[in-house]
């Protein structure tokens, strides 16, 4: 949710500011149980075995999307009919700054619409600090078992993406060095300085297609990335959108002005990036921003599942 190095750099109110934000994070959650209008009712499994689920649910997902897959299924096209549903809800939600970004996975196809700059990534950038630690521990450089803080790094990483805890966001960026952080990232083709923690939509939908297809990790460790970004502490933006039969793995960012959710939708019919990213005027309008990713995600689903 936050960017812990900025948080770090505050001085002595830090401490203070950080419980403030998590506090009314922590309202807003509260809230969000109980706030049926704007919030889709859904229902969180158990989240016992999720590595293996995940897994599972990756496999299955893929088993007909995939590139070459025998028999596979023709993914739905993300065609201008789409694409002119996102640019009306864009349009009529313009007191917000709304970027979203669609791509399909296996043909790498893109499409932005509303916002393309930058925004503040706020906590989805934490899947770029996981994998940046993921492709270390494959060099040989680290290790899951490497202790950081008062835990492993393999539980580190578990807190960061499915609980979103900023403190394990800090241990894990500093061991893999912003520096090293920022080299990750370009390699991948992606702009990312950690210290103002900013990413573009179509940069994140990048990431997430090169994660989901296994460009970027090996097939362990995908999944058990992925199996983290299911059944999260927060499932209220684009899962509680999304209608049965289609897997979602995310990762939501929320933070001051800034509410996101960046996800893989997938099926045995195709597999897709989906990305928004909203900015408005702090948590009273969070309610109205939720009803943005659902309408976005919903259109999205509608059209390609």
């Amino acid at each position: 949710m936050h960017d812990p190095h900025k948080l770090r750099s505050r001085g002595p109110s830090n401490a203070t500011r950080r419980r403030s934000v998590l506090a009314a994070v922590a309202a807003f959650l509260a809230v969000a149980l109980i706030a049926s209008v704007y919030s889709l009712a859904h229902a969180v499994p158990s989240a016992a075995g999720s590595s293996q689920a995940a897994g599972t649910a990756h496999a299955i997902a893929r088993s007909g999307a995939g590139a070459g897959a025998a028999g596979a299924a023709v993914a739905a096209p993300i065609d201008a009919a789409l694409g002119n549903t996102i640019d009306a809800i864009v349009a009529a939600n313009s007191e917000y700054q709304v970027g979203v970004a669609l791509m399909d996975t296996v043909s790498g196809q893109l499409h932005q619409y509303g916002v393309a700059a930058p925004f503040e990534a706020a906590s989805t950038a934490k899947v770029l600090t996981a994998a940046a630690f993921y492709s270390m521990v494959e060099e040989g450089s680290a290790s899951l078992e490497d202790t950081l803080g008062a835990f492993t790094a393999g539980f580190q990483i578990q807190a960061m993406i499915q609980d979103s805890n900023n403190d394990s966001w800090s241990l894990l960026m500093d061991a893999v060095g912003l520096d090293n952080l920022s080299a990750y990232a370009a390699a991948l083709g992606i702009s990312y300085d950690p210290q103002v923690n900013t990413l573009s939509t179509a940069d994140m939908a990048h990431l997430l297609t090169e994660l989901y297809e296994g460009r970027l990790l090996d097939p362990e460790h995908t999944d058990q990335l992925l199996s983290y970004m299911q059944h999260t502490n927060f499932e209220d933006l684009i899962p509680a959108a999304v209608p049965a039969g289609v897997t979602v793995f995310h990762k939501y960012g929320l933070l001051d002005d800034e509410l996101h959710d960046a996800a893989i939708l997938a099926n045995s019919a195709g597999s897709y990036a989906l990305v928004v990213y909203t900015k408005g005027t702090g948590l009273a309008d969070v309610p109205q921003r939720t009803a943005v990713i659902h309408d976005v995600t919903a259109a999205v689903t509608a059209a390609l599942f």
